[in-house]
């Protein structure tokens, strides 16, 4: 007889991380891809641009992967799609307003995907794989859970979730397919951990549009410009809507903010009445107290159009006392000082602020602890995986499962990489995949490693020193230089008695080499490296980097 196959869950990203999210399911020759992020570069990751999911694992097994399935639109569920689908050749499936960005970053990218609709409440087949599609709520349209249907039993996976009972379009999570699947029995649940340390429930989206109807109401003169994260089409309606209520015109800032607002009123996910956009040239015709701005740049990134208006950069837009801005956002944890800064710069220039601390413009899109709770209760899983989200996030959402009754040995704290299996009766850790982060920098995917991050560490912190000599072919005497350029060590012109003592101890060290019958220049290079790297740091207590360059004349 023969064995019965297990599922493999296999996380390649979003667990002990924040972004890249990336999940296989896979049951015997079949590989079922759950979204394709990507995430921003670290602090110390100096000069990337972005960084996606180690896909070892998949391109070894390409022949068994059949699809790509999208929870919803975020580029930490998407953005990997452009590196992703150069290497595997995949259907990728999702809901409309999904695969509209997708078919733009795609186009940006030149690359042709096999893109195919789907819409909440249809089931697909692939491979070994029924997939069923469920509406869902989170800070963009169309956001799905999934009940993935396979031979060992039914998983949930929620995708981003929150449970909001106004939602701006109307339709609330569907919460009864959730409770119908917990009765009929799921063998696993995945759920969102983003927001597990927060108590109580996240508020509805449709309370930021009150604020903003305040905030339109009592502006009088003043030009408004709000920003806020380019996906937030649920709060760019909002906008809108108070826009068209107190007669403004709107413009639009932003590269990433135009092209998804262009695909949302495409696709119909965004209304607005004709003559009320304008374009960011034809802001100058109409008064401040007619005007709405709405920008990218909720996070201080210093590419961003609040930035470029923030430092006076911006062709277009001069910020000034008559100016009302409004970050519609919280920080993402680690942009904090680059959004106190921008704020900082726009209060330097007379406008008035507000943001998060001071009114109610940001409501998360991801459930807090009761609504995480409620999901458990209403799926009712025999193993419970949290996901999405730091170590501290995945343990406190484990510790809510375990208030509900869940026994610990049925829940399970992921990591990249590592392979849960699972049958019908048992669930256990077993092994591990390739697995962790890619770098892309420019148009070079994975060719910057560890390696030149810790040279670009070294260069930022302490500069470079080039050495540059003559040496005679055969005795190896010095013929010319040493010629000595330094970049953001010391600046020379004003280091002369410095750059002095450098020649004398690189002189001193090619001596030293001719004495010791060196004659490798790899072997030279290593003695005045050495050398010079020791006199500098007991003179200036700096390690520049040292870079002899010795020419044969």
């Amino acid at each position: 007889m023969a064995k019965k196959q297990k599922l493999k869950i296999i996380p390649l990203g979003g667990l002990n991380e924040i972004g890249k999210n990336m999940t296989v399911f896979e049951y015997g020759d079949d590989i079922l891809l759950v979204d394709c992020g990507m995430a921003f570069p670290e602090d110390e990751m100096l000069g990337i641009d972005i960084v996606i999911p180690d896909i070892t694992y998949l391109q070894k097994n390409a022949d068994k992967l059949r699809a790509i399935v999208l929870t919803h639109a975020h580029e930490d569920h998407i953005g990997s799609l452009p590196y992703v689908l150069r290497e595997l050749h995949v259907p990728v499936y999702g809901t409309r307003l999904a695969l509209g960005i997708v078919a733009n970053r795609l186009k940006e990218h030149g690359i042709a995907g096999d893109l195919r609709n789907v819409n909440a409440g249809q089931t697909i087949k692939v491979g070994a794989f029924s997939v069923e599609f469920i509406h869902s709520n989170h800070s963009i349209p169309d956001a799905t859970a999934l009940a993935i249907h396979t031979p060992v039993g039914i998983v949930v996976h929620t995708g981003d979730f929150k449970i909001d009972c106004t939602p701006i379009d109307g339709d609330m999570i569907d919460l009864g397919r959730l409770a119908q699947l917990g009765k009929k029995g799921v063998l696993a649940l995945l759920s969102d951990s983003t927001n597990a340390e927060r108590s109580g429930y996240s508020m509805s989206e449709s309370t930021v549009g009150k604020s903003f109807e305040e905030f339109f109401r009592t502006a009088g003169d003043r030009r408004i410009i709000v920003a806020t994260f380019a996906s937030n089409i649920h709060r760019i309606q909002q906008i809108f809507d108070a826009a068209v209520r107190y007669d403004r015109k709107v413009a639009i800032s932003g590269r990433s903010m135009e092209n998804i607002v262009n695909v949302a009123m495409e696709l119909e996910y965004i209304h607005v009445p004709d003559g009320v956009l304008i374009g960011i040239d034809q802001i100058r015709r109409y008064p401040d107290n007619k005007i709405v701005i709405i920008t990218t740049g909720s996070q201080g990134e210093t590419m961003s159009a609040l930035y470029r208006m923030a430092f006076s950069e911006h062709r277009k837009v001069e910020i000034g006392p008559s100016d009302l801005i409004v970050i519609s956002a919280s920080p993402i944890p680690g942009n904090e000082k680059l959004v106190s800064r921008v704020i900082n710069e726009l209060l330097k220039k007379g406008a008035q602020v507000v943001y998060e601390s001071l009114a109610d413009v940001h409501v998360s899109g991801h459930a807090s602890q009761e609504e995480l709770k409620l999901m458990i209760s209403l799926v009712k899983p025999k193993y419970f995986i949290p996901v999405h989200g730091e170590q501290r996030h995945l343990l406190q959402h484990a510790e809510l499962a375990k208030m509900l009754g869940w026994d610990s040995s049925h829940i399970f704290i992921m990591d990249i990489g590592k392979v849960l299996e699972l049958d019908r009766r048992s669930a256990k850790l077993n092994g591990t995949v390739p697995s962790g982060r890619i770098l892309v920098d420019g148009l070079g995917v994975g060719d910057v490693g560890n390696i030149v991050l810790r040279d670009r560490k070294h260069l930022s912190e302490d500069g470079l020193i080039v050495l540059a000599m003559g040496l005679s072919g055969e005795e190896r005497e010095l013929v010319s230089g040493p010629e000595i350029v330094s970049r953001g060590f010391v600046y020379v012109r004003e280091s002369e008695n410095l750059m002095d003592d450098i020649r004398a101890v690189v002189l001193h060290s090619l001596a030293d080499a001719q004495r010791r019958g060196l004659t490798d220049y790899n072997g030279i290079k290593n003695l005045v490296r050495g050398d010079l790297a020791d006199y500098l740091y007991q003179k200036t207590k700096r390690k520049p980097m040292i870079l002899p360059v010795i020419m044969e004349v």
